[in-house]
């Protein structure tokens, strides 16, 4: 089994098993991922992302994207080219940053299939609560390679694994559409790998800045 973010052959360890799904941890990029045999099917995944209402009229929901949308914006600069990827179906946050002056386009392979965006160079790529949702997160990860400017940056949100005995009684596992957890470890994995200096704003928020 090979690791589906830096595809590591080795073995991966067992990192945690309970009575819905069994988990495995890279040993090199240390991420945490989901056993293949657990994958949820698409038709699965859209019909629970179809319940998420997410609205510009939500002032809670702003609050949360503003974990983001704060330390990012310090980034900005009037007209730069963003690609909200896995905007899911309320794009709330393309309509925030296109309201401070941003060029926003969005990307998702349920809500907003335009692969034509994925044809062009950004200045920025946000990904909001959808990273741990690929399942092979190498295929988003290199486009976001192949996309992403020279000294472009990469915001993600996400809630990230601290260690083994906290994963188990995390909630955040329990949803089925989440296969792949990521760590401090694993962006620095990446950052190392693929030329990136990297910051942890709060405790769901990387920012990585190609270098």
């Amino acid at each position: 089994m090979n690791c589906p973010l830096c595809d590591y052959s080795n073995s991966p360890s067992l990192y945690h098993q309970d009575n819905r799904r069994r988990y495995h941890q890279c040993l090199r990029c240390q991420l945490v991922f989901v056993d293949p045999l657990y994958l949820p099917a698409s038709n699965v995944e859209k019909a629970e992302y179809e319940l998420h209402q997410n609205s510009s009229h939500d002032e809670g929901y702003i609050r949360f994207l503003d974990k983001l949308l704060s330390p990012l914006s310090l980034y900005f600069e009037p007209n730069m080219d963003v690609l909200d990827f896995g905007c899911g179906p309320g794009p709330v946050l393309g309509e925030l940053m296109a309201k401070k002056g941003m060029n926003v386009k969005l990307y998702d392979p349920f809500f907003a299939h335009y692969p034509e965006n994925l044809d062009q160079g950004y200045d920025i790529i946000t990904c909001t609560e959808a990273i741990e949702h690929f399942h092979t997160p190498s295929i988003e990860w290199q486009c976001w390679l192949n996309i992403l400017k020279p000294k472009g940056i990469l915001g993600i949100m996400t809630k990230r694994v601290i260690d083994k005995q906290r994963f188990a009684s995390w909630h955040y596992k329990n949803d089925p559409t989440h296969v792949s957890f990521f760590s401090e470890a694993t962006f620095r994995y990446l950052a190392l790998r693929d030329g990136f200096s990297v910051e942890f704003p709060t405790n769901d928020v990387v920012l990585m800045k190609k270098l």
